[in-house]
């Protein structure tokens, strides 16, 4: 499941309504779980009722096993960050932000 919510407390409530579900985060707007059918329309019920009409956009995708067998995840250790944290030394270009 991945999420594009502009609103902070929306975006709060989706990823809790996620973990809820018993997902797990992985990476700040995306969570992944195992859920049966049930379960699954149940969270995309209670997705659809917290974003309402507030601007924003939710996409489930269903994986079967046997796809998500398939699965391969390149990752190293990140250092604990928050969208828009700097690293020391790392140049911010505000110009670039507004594009």
């Amino acid at each position: 499941m991945v999420y594009d919510i502009p609103s902070d407390k929306l975006r709060n409530r989706v990823a809790e309504a996620c973990k809820d579900y018993g997902l797990e985060r992985i990476q700040w707007s995306a969570f992944l779980g195992d859920l049966n059918v049930t379960r699954r329309r149940e969270l995309e019920l209670r997705l659809r009722r917290t974003l309402g009409r507030a601007p924003g956009n939710i996409q489930v995708y269903p994986i079967c096993d046997k796809d998500m067998n398939l699965r391969v995840e390149i990752a190293n250790a990140m250092p604990d960050r928050r969208p828009g944290d700097r690293e020391e030394g790392e140049e911010h270009d505000r110009a670039a932000d507004r594009s």
